[in-house]
């Protein structure tokens, strides 16, 4: 089977079957020291919580072309977070797709929880109240993106769509300064640290990944 048929499939099962996967043998995104991370000083993990203190992103020293990422996260009211994808240059926000993580949203539908940051809404709202935690299945292979939350598929992307700068495939504007389907398919994966005017904390559990040879 061909590795585009193959990851169709997966995309499939797990809409259909509505469930995240077994992560028992995936690897840890983040070490328990953080060592694997580019600068680690503003987060801690707290037990098994990694909790940021500060508002610098945590960046994986790797970089991650075509993977499954799993992870749960608890919010609290006006957290505002997000885990970004393969970024071109975790120097610049804008050059990493975010899958956004909130209490709810931040006033725009591209800024609900598990939207693409500016530039493509969840199907539905899946989140769990504040202090619950939620799951993400997030699944990348080259222009496709997807996002299983709460045992729900909520995005489903072909980055392909995007061929425009500063815009969106049904009209609307976003920030980039480069087309989606241009952004780099291999990168590093970071945590959005603490951010919003309330800098309101966010907890990450269970961040698992497993590399799509």
């Amino acid at each position: 089977m061909k590795p585009l048929t193959t990851f169709l499939a997966l995309i499939s099962t797990l809409s259909l079957a509505a469930e995240h996967p077994d992560t028992t043998e995936w690897k840890d995104l983040f070490a328990t020291d953080l060592s694997n991370t580019v600068d680690p000083a503003g987060w801690v993990f707290e037990g098994k919580e990694l909790v940021a203190k500060t508002h610098d992103t945590l960046w994986t020293k790797d970089s991650y072309g075509d993977f499954i990422l799993d992870l749960e996260f608890k919010v609290i009211a006006e957290s505002n977070s997000g885990v970004f994808l393969r970024s071109g240059d975790i120097k610049n926000v804008l050059s990493a797709l975010e899958i956004q993580v909130h209490d709810s949203a931040d006033g725009s539908k591209y800024g609900m929880v598990a939207a693409i940051y500016d530039a493509m809404p969840p199907s539905k709202s899946a989140a769990k109240p504040v202090g619950e935690w939620n799951h993400f299945t997030i699944t990348c292979k080259g222009p496709l993106v997807s996002v299983v939350f709460n045992g729900e598929e909520v995005i489903n992307a072909n980055l392909d769509n995007w061929p425009e700068v500063k815009k969106n495939p049904d009209g609307t504007p976003n920030k980039f300064p480069t087309a989606l389907k241009d952004f780099a398919r291999k990168g590093p994966i970071g945590l959005q640290g603490l951010h919003g005017k309330a800098q309101a904390p966010v907890w990450y559990r269970n961040v698992k990944i497993k590399v799509i040879e």
